[in-house]
């Protein structure tokens, strides 16, 4: 069956006479309102579309907030537009109509201006006539470089998030992937959606933040140690890093001790006024689902699984589709300018000396560490247990490829990669893989190698 096209989705809500409601946008025209009026029988289903353009006056109707562009605005937005329509209308049609009120808040592309360009937009709309209602909003990164293109691109999504609200709601895949439908891959990056209100009490949020990842509209997801979905800006905004990476299948107490000795370590090394901001950041990645795999549904629960035992050990939980490391920091690095301190084991160290990590860079494996070195990154290499010779191999007498040896030398002299002090070489010796296997042979043993706090969910793994 062929895809709606923006147009056809509008018309189809206008001649829809039981959805009526209002539009109000600031910072990029009245482009989403604008689809309807062009769809005809626009009568039916707009009662007012409002641009409170001028900040005096936005501030008149919404109230004052430290930041236009935000959840903060957008929501403020929201509770006044739409119980302004209740009130004006409520009695005389609310009980054959399901009311609704679209917003957005926006930061578009200015005359000279290279900044980046994001905006907030959201629905609060009833389900049917007379319940209370639901909210749904996304934050959205606009790449596009032009005005125009941001403008364009704005109004077809949000048109999309309307029909979505109206047509999609109960089917998250859906509902998610249908939001860039008429817009080419690359324009926009849509790195939050939520869910809240009638119906969606109980709603997991973090299932719309793993959906976006999967269907490669956002590049990551980010849930604090409150298990909360944030935004990587607001969370990593200023602020050291201590990233490791890995499947935390199960998450493993060698896993604390290497965050808790490299967090020693970096932060010796930062400014005092730094020290006590560093964030514990535990990375998992779908980039190996998306090599031609669809990951269902209870694939999406197993990643919750595993982002709920770390919650249970007060780790904040960031999910992406970056295979490389040098991406991943990339992200990182547009919400932090501090130093990423990166944990890894010998064996991924070994990889990155790979041509295949560095594929589509000119400069190749030399691009890819220079990218990952930026800002003073470092690397926190784990020893490595040889069960053959019953030894111990560090980052100090790791033997790199010959070619790159002299490269690695500098590494090592100009502290860029650093061993972590580690003491506990027993826990060296069982990997993720082992500590399944004990667990399906029911061997107690594992019970020592993972936390307590995460014994609990080792059995949906």
């Amino acid at each position: 069956m062929a895809k709606m096209n923006t147009l056809e989705k509008a018309l189809e809500i206008n001649l829809d006479t039981a959805f009526y409601g209002t539009f109000a946008e600031i910072g990029a025209g009245q482009e989403v309102a604008n689809w309807f009026f062009r769809a005809s029988a626009s009568a039916g289903t707009v009662a007012k579309s409002i641009s409170a353009y001028d900040m005096s006056v936005s501030d008149a109707i919404y109230g004052k907030v430290k930041r236009y562009v935000s959840r903060e605005r957008l929501l403020s937005m929201m509770s006044y537009e739409y119980d302004n329509l209740l009130e004006r209308v409520g009695e005389e049609v609310g009980q054959e109509r399901s009311f609704f009120t679209f917003c957005n808040t926006v930061r578009a592309r200015g005359y000279n201006d290279t900044a980046e360009c994001f905006g907030w937009m959201g629905v609060r709309f009833q389900l049917e006539p007379g319940v209370p209602p639901t909210d749904v909003f996304i934050h959205v990164r606009l790449l596009d470089k032009k005005n125009l293109d941001q403008m364009e691109a704005l109004g077809v999504l949000g048109v999309n998030l309307v029909y979505a609200a109206y047509k999609h709601r109960h089917d998250l895949k859906a509902f998610v992937e249908s939001l860039i439908d008429g817009i080419d891959q690359g324009r926009v990056e849509i790195d939050m959606l939520k869910f809240s209100g009638h119906k969606f009490e109980n709603h997991d949020n973090r299932l719309c933040a793993l959906q976006l990842v999967r269907s490669r509209l956002a590049v990551t997801a980010m849930f604090n140690a409150n298990g909360e979905v944030v935004q990587a800006a607001e969370e990593l905004y200023g602020r050291p890093i201590v990233l490791l990476r890995g499947s935390f299948h199960p998450v493993a107490n060698i896993h604390l001790d290497l965050i808790r000795k490299t967090k020693e370590q970096f932060t010796k090394t930062l400014p005092k006024e730094s020290q006590g901001k560093v964030l514990e950041l535990c990375e998992i990645s779908m980039a190996n689902m998306l090599r031609g795999e669809e990951v269902d549904t209870m694939d999406l629960e197993d990643f919750l699984d595993r982002a709920n035992a770390l919650k249970a050990l007060g780790k904040t939980v960031i999910i992406s589709r970056c295979p490389e490391f040098y991406r991943l920091i990339e992200v990182l690095n547009r919400y932090s300018k501090l130093p990423t301190a990166i944990i890894l084991s010998i064996g991924l160290l070994h990889e990155l000396f790979k041509d295949k990590w560095s594929e589509g860079l000119d400069g190749g494996v030399l691009e890819s560490f220079g990218r990952l070195f930026k800002n003073e990154n470092k690397l926190y290499v784990s020893s490595w247990y040889n069960k053959t010779k019953g030894s111990i191999v560090t980052s100090d007498i790791y033997k790199c490829p010959d070619k790159y040896r002299h490269l690695y030398t500098h590494f090592l002299e100009n502290g860029m990669v650093n061993s972590i002090e580690y003491a506990k070489i027993d826990s060296l010796k069982y990997n993720g893989r082992e500590i399944l296997k004990m667990i399906s042979n029911n061997d107690e043993k594992w019970k020592e190698l993972v936390p307590e706090e995460a014994h609990c969910y080792v059995g949906k793994l």
